[in-house]
């Protein structure tokens, strides 16, 4: 059964690019991943960023979308969908 928590840490994210989007379509491009549970792409920093495959379904990666990053190991990084994002996040001043 799903519990409610409110997240306690502050997280680490930056703005999807259009040369992640450009990486992320050179290394999908004729594959077949429709039975992918998550898609990894490398960034230009040598990162592998995680996509859920119901994020694929909705299109992304896409401007407007972010990728977050375990503060404590950088090379754990992952999606977080524009929507989800403007729902659950806002930066720091």
């Amino acid at each position: 059964m799903f519990k409610q928590y409110r997240r306690k840490q502050i997280a680490e994210l930056r703005s999807v690019t259009q040369k992640d989007i450009d990486l992320y379509k050179a290394r999908t491009d004729n594959k077949n991943i429709s039975n992918a549970s998550n898609i990894y792409y490398e960034d230009e920093n040598h990162n592998y960023i995680s996509i859920s495959s119901e994020d694929i379904k909705a299109g992304s990666p896409k401007l407007g979308d972010m990728i977050a990053r375990n503060p404590k190991n950088h090379k754990d990084q992952w999606l977080v969908a524009k929507e989800y994002f403007n729902d659950n996040f806002e930066e720091l001043i």
